[in-house]
C-alpha cells in the first residue's frame, strides 16, 4: 500500500511513543530536517515524561538538532485522526486506535537511559526510517544529505 498523499497537500506525520521524551522527538526533529517543510511531523506519547530524555538530547543536538522546544504531549485520538499517518514507537497497546487511520509500527530499542553508543545507534535507525518514509510520502522530494554522514 502507497502511503502517498494528494499533490498539494503537505502530510502530517505524527510519531507516537510513550514518554515522548526520545524516539518521537528524535523522529519529529529528523522529519522536520529533512523535509524542509514538505511534510508537518508531530510527536507525542501515551504517557508523556516532564522533558526530552538528556540522552537523546545530547545526541541530537551533536547532530545540530535543537531540542530545546522540545516538550513532551499526550497523545490523542483527535491528534491521529487529523493527520495523515500515525508512526508508532513502542506505545503498544496504549495508542489510541481511530477507525480508518493509517498506521505503522517502526519496532525501536527505547533509547532512555542507554549509552552514548546505543542512543547514536537508535538514532541512526530512526534517521534511515524517517528518510525512507519522507520518499514514500512525498516522492519528488530533494532530501538534504543525512545529518549521519550517509545517504
Amino acid at each position: 500500500m502507497s502511503d502517498q498523499v494528494p499533490a498539494g497537500h503537505a502530510p502530517v506525520v505524527v510519531f507516537a511513543c510513550r514518554a515522548n521524551g526520545g524516539r518521537s522527538v528524535a523522529s519529529r526533529l529528523l522529519a522536520e530536517h529533512y523535509a524542509g517543510g514538505r511534510v508537518v511531523a508531530l510527536s507525542a506519547g501515551t504517557t508523556p515524561g516532564d522533558r526530552v530524555h538528556p540522552e537523546v538530547a545530547r545526541v541530537l543536538e551533536d547532530l545540530g538538532l535543537d531540542t530545546s522546544r522540545e516538550s513532551p504531549r499526550l497523545l490523542t485520538a483527535e491528534m491521529i485522526a487529523a493527520s495523515d499517518l500515525a508512526v508508532t514507537q513502542g506505545c503498544g497497546e496504549t495508542c489510541p486506535y481511530v477507525p480508518g487511520a493509517r498506521y505503522r509500527d517502526w519496532p525501536l530499542d527505547d533509547p532512555k537511559g542507554q549509552d552514548e553508543a546505543t542512543v547514536r545507534r537508535i538514532v541512526a535507525d530512526i534517521d534511515a526510517r524517517v528518510r525512507d518514509l519522507l520518499v514514500e510520502l512525498v516522492p519528488d522530494i530533494d532530501l538534504p544529505p543525512s545529518l549521519l554522514g550517509r545517504g
